[in-house]
């Protein structure tokens, strides 16, 4: 038991002790004093570290956060049996043991079932207290723990969408400068063309480079001036085709994809003039395809591969959608999702702590007002059985406020920590995940 809870205890044990010592007994002595306190120290330590022994237990064994319905009826289950032994035996220690009032046999035989029945009643509602605490507590941590964790993920997403990005400018660099040096010795012409082409191109390297995407329309004219760049140098040893419908031009693709697929064409196949490679570039049912027939060349030294995988990485960072990759005896084919919005990943931060926040706030809202429920209950109630008691002690009329109200609060506690339909705000990441938050 936690030091703070020992001391809560000894003082509920010494207020109680006092109040029954100075309104319920009639001789005042310091061996009554001392009687009424350790009756008290036994249900307070026995009831009440007793309830939250078990709910200590529960939280360990099956969190809230992780079988929330579970959870709820193995708690009404052991709470039921646990206070109905824990209050017969307390019951049975003060009247027959320390008391004396009866004998083990007329305590058990139904006379003091209305005493043990009340007992029992503030013995739950002190247990249903701990485990709403518990729940809050539960739910509390388990938000913070799903925020930083989004945060974290968004972070680290970023981290690597910004790392793959700066994998483009050296490469697109250092592949140009190749052609550039191969072009020199072949044709000097041709090289100042590329060179005044590849100045162009490069600008439009830099300026698309650091964003998320591009629409389908900017990545296609860029498409076409570097298959202008390729023609310099290849001249009638590549075809190129663009057929891209047109509501699909102001969609999105990731940026300097088709610029990389191009490349990586040119880099895996043979091209000449009597043999020519053709490059197709369309659209179809969502999708941006790059196809070539097949005309695969040995290659003197193994592929880096950033090209085609930088993409796909890419894509999985801003959607579920897949790229796709198809190859036959014929053709190689590469499927590129067409986006219809633009998701920002550092967005992600902003939007969880807001969802989250209203939860979190909604949720608090929920809990205070089932709180204040059971509160008011535990104040009013016994403060109308002792009024029953000193005015009319034969006619028992608190019974209905207690039951009428008790229901009241029993099904308050059902709706707030929704027995039986699942936690609203199990798992944050779900949350996000069914609204595509974070991808």
């Amino acid at each position: 038991m936690k030091r703070k809870s020992f001391i809560i205890l000894l003082w509920i044990s010494l207020g109680t002790a006092l109040f029954f010592f100075i309104f319920f007994t009639d001789e005042k002595s310091m061996k009554n004093f001392g009687l009424s306190l350790i009756v008290s120290l036994m249900y307070s330590f026995l009831i009440g570290a007793g309830n939250g022994a078990i709910n200590d237990f529960l939280n360990k064994r099956f969190p809230w956060s992780e079988a929330t319905t579970k959870r709820a009826v193995i708690s009404i289950v052991t709470i039921l049996i646990a206070n109905i032994i824990l209050v017969y035996f307390c019951n049975y220690m003060n009247i027959v043991v320390f008391q004396k009032e009866v004998s083990t046999e007329e305590y058990f035989s139904g006379r003091y079932n209305f005493i043990n029945w009340f007992t029992i009643n503030i013995a739950l509602l002190i247990s249903t207290f701990l485990h709403a605490k518990g729940f809050m507590e539960e739910l509390k941590k388990t938000s913070r723990k799903e925020v930083v964790e989004q945060k974290l993920i968004a972070k680290s997403a970023n981290a690597q969408f910004e790392s793959l990005k700066n994998q483009l400018d050296p490469h697109f660099l250092f592949n140009s400068l190749n052609v550039l040096s191969s072009l020199i010795d072949e044709n000097p012409n041709q090289a100042q063309k590329f060179t005044a082409s590849m100045s162009k191109i490069y600008r439009y390297v830099l300026e698309q480079k650091d964003k998320e995407l591009v629409t389908v329309e900017d990545e296609i004219e860029f498409a076409k001036t570097y298959c202008q760049l390729l023609k310099t140098r290849f001249e009638d040893s590549v075809d190129f085709e663009f057929n891209v419908k047109k509501e699909d031009m102001r969609r999105f693709v990731v940026p300097l994809s088709l610029q990389l697929l191009l490349e990586n064409c040119i880099k895996h196949n043979f091209a000449t003039s009597s043999k020519p490679l053709l490059i197709k570039v369309f659209s179809e049912n969502d999708i941006l395809c790059i196809e070539n027939n097949l005309q695969v060349r040995e290659q003197m030294k193994e592929s880096a591969g950033i090209g085609l995988a930088n993409i796909v990485q890419r894509y999985s960072l801003l959607t579920k959608k897949n790229v796709f990759i198809e190859k036959s005896e014929d053709y190689f084919k590469v499927k590129l999702p067409i986006l219809s919005e633009k998701p920002n990943i550092v967005n992600t931060v902003v939007e969880t702590e807001d969802k989250a926040y209203e939860r979190a706030q909604k949720r608090v809202k929920e809990i205070k007002g089932f709180y204040g429920n059971l509160i008011s209950y535990c104040i009013v109630i016994p403060f109308l059985v002792i009024l029953n008691l000193i005015t009319n002690p034969r006619n028992y009329w608190f019974y209905w406020p207690m039951l009428g109200w008790g229901m009241s609060v029993v099904a308050h506690g059902v709706s707030v920590f929704t027995i039986g339909k699942g936690w609203e705000e199990k798992k944050i990441r779900e949350i996000l995940e069914k609204n595509n938050y974070g991808k």
